[in-house]
């Protein structure tokens, strides 16, 4: 069975910082690209950072360029999301997802498998 574990979300005044982690089991970590997406009340489930398979490669969306960085621990079935320069409009549930044999894909629809999501509040 496959799980993925988000941490690591909480309440953080604007400017400061976060580290979300996502564990995962029961797949072939080495095999998915991963992925993090965010979903604001009232609003469509947004992506905000892929990495590939090897970590060789990150993406973003634009919003986040230069404040948030993705990496994994092929070692331990994790990925994080450093989030820095937070802002009020960061305020989501922040989910990870696994997309087998992906490349860092934006759309939601590519990814197989998918956390529970953890809270970030950003206070201004």
């Amino acid at each position: 069975q496959v799980r993925l574990v988000e941490s690591g979300g909480g309440l953080v005044q604007a400017g400061g910082s976060l580290r979300l982690s996502c564990a995962a089991s029961g797949l072939t970590f080495t095999g998915y690209a991963m992925g993090w997406f965010r979903q604001a009340p009232g609003k469509e489930r947004e992506f905000v950072a892929a990495i590939t398979r090897s970590g060789g490669s990150t993406y973003y969306t634009d919003s986040v360029k230069g404040r948030f960085i993705i990496s994994r621990d092929n070692g331990k079935n994790m990925v994080y999301l450093q989030m820095n320069s937070l802002k009020p409009e960061d305020t989501a549930v922040y989910t990870c997802a696994a997309d087998l044999w992906g490349m860092g894909e934006e759309l939601p629809s590519k990814y197989e498998y998918w956390g529970r999501g953890t809270q970030v509040t950003v206070s201004s």
